[in-house]
């Protein structure tokens, strides 16, 4: 691939996809580099190729700049679709795309130009969508609360394969478990509301009131998810659980 900053998504997938296409099953993890920052048309080479892409939106120039990156980002999966089509796999080829930050390098007012909405930092910064593809599904779209640890449970039952639900701290979001998204600074959101870890409040999402009893429940599975997570680590407990050298 060409040295430059950012790098190129479509050039990425371009020069890997032969590694494994003829290979099933198989399985590629790609993260996109297009889309990262600086967000200007003179100091970003993605954003500087498609600028004719994104000239006509009615948005900033940083705005449209950062668009711009994300449009070589749309060409690399039209690539990919295209050569998983050619090789009669876009059937059976499951798609998983998710963001793993918010655009940090754009303006806290550039993000809000392009929500169209005021940004509150503590939780709407870091609303996300979950897209999962195959060619001839049919469309769906879930509403239920969920987080990026949600991810691998939810794909491993989609796809029928065997795992343990107890060594994962992620839930899947077809099931009818409550979801619960947690955050670093051990605020969470449930279907019942918002705790704010920093305040230690509660906004019900009915406009009620919920019993402290809840909160202390909820608090306290967050508490433990965030401490068997580093015994986890410290442990090393995946590799007694699965017996590995």
């Amino acid at each position: 691939m060409r040295k430059i900053w950012p790098a190129s998504d479509l050039e990425m997938i371009e020069n890997s996809i032969l590694e494994y296409l003829d290979n099933e099953p198989f399985h590629a993890y790609y993260m996109t580099v297009s889309g990262h920052m600086q967000y200007t048309f003179d100091g970003n080479n993605m954003a500087r190729k498609n600028q004719q892409m994104v000239d006509e939106l009615p948005y900033s120039l940083e705005a449209k700049a950062y668009l711009a990156t994300q449009v070589e980002l749309d060409k690399a999966l039209e690539y990919l679709l295209k050569k998983l089509e050619e090789a009669h796999l876009a059937d059976k080829t499951l798609i998983a795309i998710s963001s793993d930050h918010y655009p940090y390098g754009l303006e806290e007012k550039t993000i809000e130009e392009l929500s169209g909405q005021v940004i509150e930092n503590q939780f709407d910064l870091y609303k996300n969508d979950f897209i999962i593809y195959t060619k001839g599904m049919e469309a769906t779209k879930i509403d239920k609360l969920g987080s990026s640890l949600d991810i691998i449970p939810t794909l491993s039952n989609l796809l029928g394969l065997e795992y343990d639900s107890r060594l994962l701290i992620g839930r899947d979001l077809f099931s009818n478990s409550e979801p619960i998204v947690p955050f670093l600074d051990r605020s969470f959101i449930t279907n019942k509301g918002i705790y704010n870890g920093l305040t230690e409040e509660f906004v019900p999402s009915n406009g009620g009131q919920i019993d402290e009893e809840y909160i202390n429940l909820m608090s306290s599975i967050i508490n433990s998810k965030f401490y068997y997570s580093a015994k986890i680590l410290d442990t090393d407990y995946y590799k007694i659980v699965f017996n590995k050298d």
